[in-house]
């Protein structure tokens, strides 16, 4: 166990957050098709009573998103990804929630920052739509930049990589770049190396491994390794890993452990409560990493 080996610090504009431990963001999908929970909480009341009950759990944070960024996804139209996310930040940001959105777009972006968001969680880091780095820069808020090529119809055909963890570094330190230039303050950007997004399941866990090269470029680590498929090569039963999304959330909490234990500043869940102990047993042992044994 490397003990606080990814901690770059905590990006600013986030007081009130603990800052002396990994931090637990919940996934809230507003979408009819997301791959785990896919029009669970589409329903504006539903959304916001299940936001309310994660942070019930351990949350520390809440991601809305709008449109589905899974794999083979159609895009959504960006008025219905609005009137969808709109009224859900707004409820959750007036309980005095800490409020991401998940976005491509800027209008999106601009519209859940006017409602109550604080940061910005863009899977394309700004690729899609450029301005969205405009916005987030004047407004203030943190940015999440997270590593993906192609998009959720091509991404899974963009997986070659020339070395995967210099390949993953260099281009998020391009986004990274633009980011700056768009305004934004180098002490309020997050990356994201973005698992199975234009990875591959053995892709995945070898940067999981060593995401010390990203941490390098000297900014907190996101990390979301929440049901995503590449898990199913450790707990899914049979040859096609068909087992159900949640079956992966024991494998997901254990993941929060090991990273929560290097020190992420935060892990990005769905099912918030398993990865809250996770990370409550890693600050436990923090005290002793290192000791001879």
């Amino acid at each position: 166990m490397r003990s606080g080996d990814l901690d770059r610090g905590r990006p600013s504009g986030l007081p009130g957050l603990p800052e002396d431990r990994t931090l637990v963001m919940g996934v809230l999908n507003v979408t009819p098709n997301s791959f785990s929970d896919g029009g669970r909480y589409l329903d504006a009341t539903a959304a916001v009573e299940h936001g309310l009950a994660m942070l019930d759990h351990g949350a520390d944070l809440i991601d809305v998103g709008g449109e589905s960024t899974a794999p083979g996804r159609p895009p959504t139209p960006v008025d219905d990804e609005i009137a969808r996310i709109r009224p859900v930040v707004a409820e959750l940001a007036g309980a005095g929630a800490v409020v991401s959105i998940d976005t491509l777009h800027a209008a999106t972006a601009r519209v859940a920052l006017e409602a109550g968001a604080r940061i910005v969680n863009d899977v394309s880091a700004g690729v899609v739509d450029p301005e969205i780095l405009r916005v987030a820069a004047d407004a203030g808020a943190v940015v999440v930049l997270q590593h993906r090529r192609g998009d959720a119809q091509s991404m899974t055909t963009l997986a070659r990589y020339d070395d995967l963890v210099r390949d993953v570094v260099a281009e998020l330190a391009e986004r990274r770049d633009a980011a700056l230039a768009a305004g934004v303050s180098g002490e309020r950007i997050v990356l994201d190396p973005g698992l199975g997004f234009a990875k591959e399941g053995t892709q995945s866990w070898e940067l999981l491994e060593r995401l010390e090269p990203l941490a390098d470029l000297g900014h907190p680590l996101l990390v979301g390794t929440s049901r995503k498929r590449f898990l199913a090569q450790v707990v899914d039963p049979g040859p096609d890993r068909a087992g159900d999304a949640t079956d992966r959330d024991a494998a997901t909490a254990a993941t929060t452990a090991l990273l929560a234990a290097r020190g992420v500043w935060a892990v990005r869940v769905h099912d918030v409560r398993p990865s809250a102990d996770a990370v409550r047993v890693a600050r436990a042992l923090a005290p002793f990493a290192g000791a001879d044994r």
